[in-house]
């Protein structure tokens, strides 16, 4: 790191902490020609994430639009606000660690069920009606089936 008293190249880290909010790092430094102290931060580089929707139109992932399509699922359930922008921060820390620029729509669906499935039963079958565009009775007992197999596999 260049010393921005002296201009020389090289400096030593005297010190490192996470910053309030977790998301950078504060770090001490101190040059090794003037010795004079200096302080960086350092934090992940945010990259914008595509999302290639059912219609293979392109737009910008949207934390909003995520938490607002959990919140209509949970909507009247008791499951707090806090909760919710968990599971987003979860699923979008996720698709983020993937390093894909790209991402369809269905993967996002996919796992906000999954998500939805281990908090709130309801809440699934709510997004998943919703989600996989169930056009009749039998097809939606057929998912409700396969959802009350699974859970009771795990019993």
């Amino acid at each position: 790191m260049k010393c921005p008293f002296c201009g020389f190249d090289d400096s030593k880290v005297v010190e490192s902490r996470s910053t309030d909010d977790g998301n950078k790092t504060r770090r001490r430094r101190e040059c090794l020609s003037c010795f004079k102290r200096f302080t960086t931060y350092e934090y992940v580089e945010n990259r914008p994430l595509i999302v290639i929707k059912r219609d293979n139109t392109r737009e910008d992932f949207d934390r909003n639009k995520l938490i607002g399509g959990i919140l209509k699922a949970c909507s009247k359930r008791s499951i707090s606000v806090n909760k919710i922008e968990q599971m987003a921060s979860n699923i979008e820390q996720k698709l983020l660690n993937t390093f894909e620029k790209e991402v369809s729509s269905e993967i996002i669906g996919e796992m906000v069920m999954k998500q939805l499935c281990e908090v709130d039963e309801v809440a699934y079958i709510r997004f998943a009606s919703v989600y996989k565009h169930f056009k009749d009775v039998d097809t939606f007992m057929y998912e409700l089936k396969s959802f009350l197999n699974h859970n009771q596999s795990d019993i």
